[in-house]
């Protein structure tokens, strides 16, 4: 399964990033969300910053304690906070901006997938974020933008 965002609909509401936050933190907190949602100027859109569960993700290749590992049944990648040192490698090394350093827990955060139930997509009342099997997320990017990702 996957994240599918879909920009066209997205309202810029945040509901996502306060539905994460209270799933992790127990507060709705815009700054403890595991997912953020910018307005691009250019594009004259909303732009999802997430962790993308890359095929290769570099995260992972340069986190000194194997913290982070892609789980190869879900496709998830995953971090272990428990492992994590605070050295901050995955921060600087990941091309989407993602996973960030939280200063409080002196770890790096990311999203979880929240164990297979993402809140971000089940309180996104414009249904901008879809959990979808890989494939079917590939056939619909596929469709709609008419080229394979």
């Amino acid at each position: 399964m996957v994240l599918l965002y879909d920009p066209a609909r997205c309202t810029g509401c945040r509901y996502c990033e306060l539905a994460c936050s209270y799933k992790h933190y127990g507060v709705l907190d815009f700054n403890k969300a595991r997912r953020h949602v910018i307005f691009d100027h250019d594009q004259v859109l909303f732009e999802a910053v997430q962790c993308r569960h890359c095929e290769e993700p570099v995260c992972a290749a340069v986190c000194p304690t194997e913290a982070i590992k892609k789980d190869e049944k879900t496709g998830w990648v995953l971090l272990n906070p428990m492992k994590c040192i605070g050295c901050r490698s995955c921060v600087l090394a990941c091309p989407a901006g993602v996973p960030w350093f939280d200063e409080a827990l002196k770890v790096a955060v990311k999203c979880d997938f929240c164990d297979g139930d993402p809140w971000c997509a089940k309180f996104c009342s414009a249904q901008a974020i879809q959990v979808l099997p890989r494939e079917e997320a590939l056939e619909l990017m596929t469709r709609i933008y008419g080229v394979r990702a």
